[in-house]
């Protein structure tokens, strides 16, 4: 199992915009969803963004409107555009990727939006 690969991330004033990148290996008709969650200090991890194999999407209330993630099957890459950033929106994000049986975690990516 090998852990996908996550790039992006950092440091933006709010309003700022950033883009996350998720490659995760194996064969493109093995995975399932792909997708990001966020855990911030002290907080449980939670759902940011997921997109199936298909293409159908699910997005927390808290990001619709401002987030979009997308996918390449061909590369078995994710993507999630992130505008109108908020100091809320800081946290670490933890890309994931949803094989028969198991799900694969990134690394995590921190996000940090300031005032």
């Amino acid at each position: 199992q090998v852990r996908p690969a996550e790039s992006g991330g950092g440091l933006v004033q709010a309003g700022g915009s950033l883009r996350l990148s998720c490659a995760a290996s194996g064969s493109a008709f093995s995975i399932n969803d792909m997708g990001w969650y966020r855990q911030a200090p002290g907080q449980q991890r939670v759902l940011v963004a997921t997109i199936t194999r298909g293409g159908s999407t699910k997005y927390a209330e808290s990001v619709k409107g401002r987030f979009t993630i997308s996918r390449d099957n061909a590369k078995n890459t994710v993507y999630l555009q992130m505008n109108s950033l908020k100091p809320e929106d800081t946290a670490a994000y933890y890309c994931h990727a949803d094989f028969p049986g198991f799900t694969s975690w990134g690394q995590g990516n921190q996000v940090t939006v300031s005032s």
